[in-house]
C-alpha cells in the first residue's frame, strides 16, 4: 500500500506542469473507484441482502447504485476543477452544477425509497398500524412534499442563496393561513390522530353520538365516509370525528358481535321451555355462531310478562339488522307452536257512578 502511495505521488509531480492531464487522471481514478463500489453493491452485497426473507433491501441496493456511483464520480470532478485552477466565478458555478445535480439524484432516490418503504409498511400491518392501504397515497405525498423541500433548500444552499428572508415570508403566510383555514387544519390534525390512534379502520361498523351508523369506506387526513345501510354515503368531517363518542361494533374479537333479542312470556308460563325454545331458534339459524353458543337469560318480572332475553353471536355486524327479523320470526312461529303467550299490556277500567 506504501508503495502505492509513492507511485501515486511521484507520478503526480510528474505531471505538475500539465494541470488538465492531472484532472483527467483524477477523474479517471474516481471512476475507477465509483466502478470497484458498483462492482461491491451488485457483486457481494447483493447476494448477500437475496438471502433475506423481504426483498425491500434488494430494492434499496438496486436504487442506491446509480446515486453512491454518481457521488464518487462527482467528488472527482470537484477536485479536478481544483487542479486546472479555473476562474474562480467559473469554479464556484461548477461546483455548484455538480452540487445541484448530487442533489437531485439523491432527491429521486430518497423518493423511490419512501415509495417502497411505505409500500412494504402497508403490507405489514401487524407491525405498522399506522399506514394503511387507504393512507398510504397520503402519506406518501406528504413524505414526497417533505423531501422536494429539503430539496430545494439545499439547491438553493448549494448556489449561496440566503434563504432567511424566504423562510421569514414563509412563515408570515403560513401564519395567514392557519387563521384563514383553522377547520381545515383541525380536520387535518384530527385526522393524524385518527390515523395514529385508530379508534376504527376499514371495513369497521361504528356508531357515532350524532346517530349516524355505517361502515367506514375511506378515512383520509380531512375525513371519514360511511356507507349506511341505505347504501348512502355520508362524509363526516374528522375534527367532528375526534370529538365524538364512537361505538365501534366491530372492533372487539374478530368475527363475533352479539346480538340481543328480548322476548316477554305470559305470568305462568314454563321458563325452562321458554328458554329451550328460544335456544333452539338460534341453533336452527345458519346465520348464528355456534361458538360462542346461543343462551337464553331471564331478566326481569315485568309489568305484565316475564321477560327473557336472548343472546347470540354473528359473524358479521352488517347482518344485526336481518339476522334479529329472522329470530323474531322464528320465535313467534315457534312459540304458538307451543303455546307459549306473548302478553300485551291490558288496562281494566272500572266505572264507578254514571254521570
Amino acid at each position: 500500500m506504501e508503495s502505492f502511495l509513492e507511485f501515486g505521488r511521484v507520478g503526480f509531480e510528474v505531471l505538475q506542469p500539465y494541470p488538465y492531464l492531472q484532472a483527467f487522471v483524477i477523474i479517471a481514478a474516481f471512476l475507477l473507484l465509483a466502478k470497484l463500489i458498483d462492482w461491491l453493491l451488485s457483486g457481494i452485497i447483493r447476494r448477500l441482502v437475496a438471502r433475506t426473507r423481504t426483498n425491500l433491501d434488494d430494492q434499496l441496493v438496486e436504487f442506491i447504485h446509480r446515486p453512491i456511483f454518481t457521488s464518487v464520480a462527482a467528488i472527482g470532478l470537484v477536485f479536478a476543477t481544483y487542479r486546472v485552477k479555473l476562474d474562480p466565478a467559473l469554479q464556484d458555478a461548477a461546483i455548484d452544477i455538480i452540487q445541484t445535480i448530487l442533489v437531485v439524484i439523491w432527491l429521486v432516490f430518497f423518493l423511490r425509497l419512501s415509495r417502497v418503504a411505505l409500500a412494504a409498511m402497508t403490507r405489514n400491518e401487524r407491525h405498522f398500524k399506522f399506514v394503511q392501504p387507504a393512507t398510504q397515497p397520503l402519506l406518501t405525498n406528504a413524505l414526497a412534499v417533505v423531501l422536494l423541500l429539503a430539496g430545494v433548500y439545499s439547491i438553493l444552499i448549494a448556489w449561496n442563496i440566503n434563504v432567511t428572508g424566504l423562510v421569514a415570508s414563509a412563515g408570515i403566510v403560513g401564519l395567514a393561513l392557519s387563521f384563514a383555514a383553522q377547520d381545515t387544519l383541525s380536520n387535518l390534525f384530527a385526522g393524524m390522530a385518527i390515523l395514529a390512534d385508530r379508534p376504527y379502520k376499514l371495513g369497521d361498523f361504528i356508531i357515532i353520538d350524532s346517530g349516524e351508523r355505517g361502515q367506514v369506506t375511506h378515512i383520509g387526513l380531512r375525513s371519514t365516509r360511511l356507507l349506511t345501510r341505505d347504501d348512502v354515503e355520508v362524509s363526516i368531517p374528522n375534527g367532528v370525528m375526534g370529538n365524538a363518542k364512537i361505538v365501534n361494533e366491530a372492533g372487539g374479537p374478530p368475527n363475533r358481535y352479539r346480538v340481543r333479542v328480548p322476548v316477554g312470556v305470559a305470568y305462568g308460563s314454563d321458563i325452562d321451555q321458554v328458554m329451550d325454545v328460544l335456544v333452539s331458534v338460534a341453533d336452527d339459524n345458519t346465520r348464528v355462531a355456534k361458538d360462542p353458543e346461543p343462551r337464553a337469560r331471564f331478566r326481569v318480572f315485568g309489568e305484565s310478562s316475564l321477560d327473557f332475553d336472548l343472546l347470540c353471536w354473528i359473524r358479521n355486524p352488517v347482518d344485526r339488522g336481518l339476522i334479529i327479523h329472522e329470530l323474531n320470526c322464528g320465535i313467534y312461529k315457534r312459540f304458538n307452536e307451543t303455546g307459549i303467550v306473548i302478553p300485551f299490556p291490558q288496562r281494566d277500567l272500572y266505572i264507578k257512578q254514571m254521570p
